[in-house]
């Protein structure tokens, strides 16, 4: 059978325009592309190229009032007859969304009801489109939920979302997609967050069930080494419109359009460490990468700048009728390491491993149970409140999500002056200013932003903002805390570049907390590696990708997705 006579869906000329001050802006301009029985096309992009939004219009969930179609047509041939999705209404569209075209969105824990259990709201997307008893309805999503490899599936059937974890969360979304046997199901970045072990299953899982159900998918991401696992075809969407498109093979190795080797190059790779990572705009600009590696690191001091002893942070869960602690969960398990002046050291383990809390309780802002931190001969856990207060000036953290570590009420040039209203109040205003105008200038935000509020920024934008704010009171060690997971990978490249400058150019030191084992490589000098609170290994980054001495790094390094 040809491929052409396999087509489920054919979208032409597809046009979206948004509502804005001025009238309506068009976001999506003239995407073509045709999707193939049992087969998966990648589209990929970077946020705000429209990929999303092209998607949502498929589906009919484009708010109406904000947005519209300004062209186009998306013809599907799973229902007997060729149907233009584009044209129907709410009710017909009713019809086809689930029981033809699924969606399974980015954030399953925004996506599943908080006060429902995993179960009935999977039972109730398939009584919403077939007639069957409530025996029968748990039956069918009992048995989705074993063919999507869910442990226990009788226990998360009775389960609420926040009670089991990511990658769990996750396919049960699959599952509500499948069951009611979708011709076409849509993943829009559905392993943006998880970790790189999860996001190995997850695509191993798509690609199963739709190899068994023989289901097209369209697959969204921003990362072109994930699409790589997945996709049969690949789109390359850039400020809505697809700048290339065809077979994976052909568009990963060997890619026309300067936009498509950007975000092929950007990816830190794990064959040699660059001093920096090419951007995309470098090859906008066809400017020519730069071929130095960074140098080895060397200690310039024997003394560590912090060195952290049988450091051990424990929470309770389960408690006696009188409140005594019968059950404890051990975050971080008597874990010990050195940190010296000028170095980056790596943190990298699975979500839930207790790289986060190790980097919150050196820092005092987590109660730990026992172990010494020593940072500069003074023994961080013996320090009042009020004294660690002082000292965090010279101890600063970037938090993972930017969006919701600054104030939406303050101004960019407020947030970042905050820290100097608090420790530095014989400053004036002016003076505060030209320091804050100045750390924008270092991180690469023009001086117009200082007015403006965080909302107005881009998800990269406000990462520098909140380095700005960190590195505002000349810290000496400053926690990065996956504080470059949620950006786009070109965006991702720009701020590893942005903090190996400001580490080069001021001899800051980094604790680097990552789920990525690529981007960890590329910033480090060396890793940890962080297994159920424990430390499992620690060495030269080299020599933790080279010679990994645990199973648990190997499968770590195993599962980085490569192009």
């Amino acid at each position: 059978m040809e491929k052409k006579e396999q087509c489920i869906l054919s979208v032409r000329d597809l046009g979206i325009e948004f509502r804005s001050e001025g009238g309506w802006r068009r976001v999506v301009n003239g995407v073509d592309f045709d999707l193939y029985k049992g087969r998966t096309l990648g589209i990929v992009g970077e946020s705000g190229s429209g990929k999303s939004v092209s998607s949502m219009a498929l589906m009919g969930l484009l708010p109406k009032l904000a947005s519209r179609i300004a062209s186009g047509s998306a013809i599907f041939y799973g229902d007997g007859k060729p149907v233009d999705l584009l044209t129907l209404d709410e009710k017909a569209m009713r019809h086809y969304r689930g029981n033809h075209l699924s969606m399974v969105f980015q954030e399953p824990m925004t996506s599943l009801n908080p006060v429902k259990k995993c179960g009935a709201q999977v039972v109730e997307m398939l009584r919403q489109h077939e007639k069957v008893s409530d025996k029968e309805a748990r039956s069918r999503v009992l048995d989705l939920f074993n063919e999507v490899l869910l442990p226990r599936p009788e226990k998360i059937f009775d389960s609420y979302p926040h009670k089991i974890s990511g990658g769990q969360k996750q396919r049960v979304m699959i599952a509500m997609a499948l069951v009611c046997n979708p011709s076409i199901v849509i993943a829009d970045e559905p392993t943006t967050a998880l970790d790189v072990t999860v996001q190995k299953t997850i695509l191993q899982l798509l690609r199963s069930l739709q190899q068994k159900h023989d289901i097209a998918i369209i697959f969204i991401s921003h990362d072109l080494g994930v699409i790589a696992q997945i996709a049969d075809d690949i789109a390359v969407m850039y400020h809505g419109e697809i700048v290339e498109h065809g077979e994976a093979a052909e568009v990963l190795h060997s890619p026309q359009h300067p936009y498509t080797r950007g975000l092929l190059a950007c990816r830190p790779p794990l064959d040699r460490r660059p001093l920096r990572l090419p951007t995309v705009s470098d090859f906008l600009e066809g400017k020519e990468a730069s071929a130095d590696e960074a140098p080895a690191f060397e200690p310039s001091d024997d003394v560590p700048l912090l060195s952290v002893s049988h450091w051990t942070v424990t929470y309770p869960i389960k408690k006696s009728l009188f409140g005594k602690v019968k059950q404890e969960l051990r975050a971080v398990d008597d874990v010990s390491f050195d940190i010296y002046r000028g170095e980056t050291l790596g943190l990298v383990g699975e979500s839930g491993c207790g790289k986060t809390t190790l980097g919150r309780s050196l820092l005092q802002l987590i109660e730990h149970s026992s172990g010494e931190v020593t940072y500069k001969g003074e023994r961080l856990d013996r320090l009042s409140p009020s004294k660690m207060r002082h000292l965090r000036t010279r101890l600063q953290i970037i938090f993972q999500d930017p969006y919701s570590s600054l104030n939406p009420r303050l101004t960019v040039g407020e947030a970042i002056a905050e820290p100097l209203k608090v420790h530095h109040r014989s400053l004036t205003a002016t003076q505060r200013r030209e320091k804050v105008l100045n750390i924008m200038e270092q991180v690469g935000l023009t001086p117009e932003c200082y007015n403006r509020y965080p909302h107005e920024f881009s998800g990269g934008q406000r990462q520098r903002v909140c380095i700005a704010r960190a590195l505002i009171m000349e810290p000496e060690l400053v926690i990065c805390d996956e504080s470059v997971s949620a950006l786009d990978v070109s965006v991702q490249a720009q701020v590893l570049n942005l903090l190996n400058d400001l580490k080069r150019r001021y001899g800051f030191t980094y604790l680097f907390i990552t789920h990525d084992l690529s981007v960890v490589k590329f910033i480090s000098d060396r890793i940890m590696v962080m297994q159920k609170g424990k430390m499992v290994e620690l060495a030269p980054a080299d020599d933790i990708y080279d010679h990994p001495q645990q199973e648990y790094t190997r499968k770590l390094i195993d599962a980085i997705p490569r192009v």
